[in-house]
């Protein structure tokens, strides 16, 4: 029993060296890992106050910014983009910049659950989670000078107008609009190194690929142009039934003001045809009355 301890020791101590050592030499690695999470659009990122890192209050995972890219703890694992809906790389444990591993507990929108035993005030135990080993060899990652904290980076903004179909998937597309969009020079110098290997120095996109991209634009202005006056007759029959019919009264008045003109001469025909009648009537009492008196 002793000597079957022993050798179980002595697997999982090999098993996590082993484990270590590929994560050093992994650092970022190559764009195009599915980590489960779609963001359509650009999120709202805000400043995480008194760190250079900004997080996604309104998404629900563990969403930041740092140095230029986004990143994104998932699964025990954490994972960069140079854009904000990916392809995603992983990112060794050990190459994690340390203001990312700094942020609180609190700006994790999406905890894992053996975060909920640390205080949301200050930074995941990362020591705990990850070993001594891991420790060792990022000593210090929790300690700085708080009145020293570098400028968090420009956010890239001009990514907003990619949105849905007009995303990039390529990765060539991507690094071509950043180099021409976004001049900010990262300061890690993981980041960095990412930043010159697949960015800076990504192949440029075919010629094929420039072409099809406004075009692809000009098909998207012609679908909503010829969209346009659909919606505006939409719009108009929806009026027209939302608004109630004339009331009973209405359509009387209204019809009383459309005929009161024509039958007002009518009238005064009537009354002037009925008083010579009236008048000759008169004058036959007047002669009877004077009748007996002639006689």
């Amino acid at each position: 029993m002793r000597r079957a301890l022993v050798l179980l020791s002595m697997l999982v101590w090999m098993t996590t060296s082993a484990h270590a050592q590929v994560s050093v030499g992994v650092g970022i690695g190559l764009p195009g890992v599915s980590i489960g999470i779609n963001v359509p659009a650009y999120p709202q990122l805000v400043a995480v106050p008194g760190y250079p890192v900004y997080y996604a209050p309104q998404l629900h995972s563990n969403y930041f910014f740092y140095d230029g890219m986004y990143w994104v703890y998932a699964d025990d694992n954490w994972y960069a983009s140079s854009w904000y809906n990916g392809p995603w790389a992983l990112v060794g444990p050990e190459a994690v910049p340390v203001f990312l591993l700094r942020v609180p507990v609190r700006y994790y929108r999406a905890p894992p659950p053996y975060f909920s035993a640390w205080r949301r005030e200050a930074a995941p135990r990362w020591g705990e989670h990850w070993g001594n080993q891991w420790e060792q060899r990022r000593r210090g990652w929790d300690r700085w000078d708080h009145r020293s904290v570098p400028a968090a980076a420009p956010l890239p903004v001009y990514q907003r107008q990619y949105s849905g179909d007009r995303y990039p998937r390529a990765v060539e597309q991507q690094a071509a609009l950043q180099r021409q969009r976004y001049q900010y020079q990262p300061r890690d110098a993981v980041v960095r190194q990412h930043y010159q290997e697949h960015v800076q120095r990504a192949p440029m996109p075919s010629q094929a690929d420039r072409r099809e991209a406004p075009r692809q634009a000009s098909r998207s202005q012609e679908i909503q142009q010829q969209r346009a006056p659909q919606e505006t007759t939409r719009r108009q029959q929806d009026v027209q039934r939302a608004s109630p019919p004339p009331a009973p009264q209405a359509q009387r008045e209204q019809q009383a003001r459309r005929s009161g003109p024509e039958s007002a001469p009518q009238g005064k025909a009537a009354a002037a045809s009925q008083e010579p009648r009236h008048g000759q009537g008169h004058e036959k009492g007047k002669a009877e009355e004077r009748g007996p008196e002639h006689k």
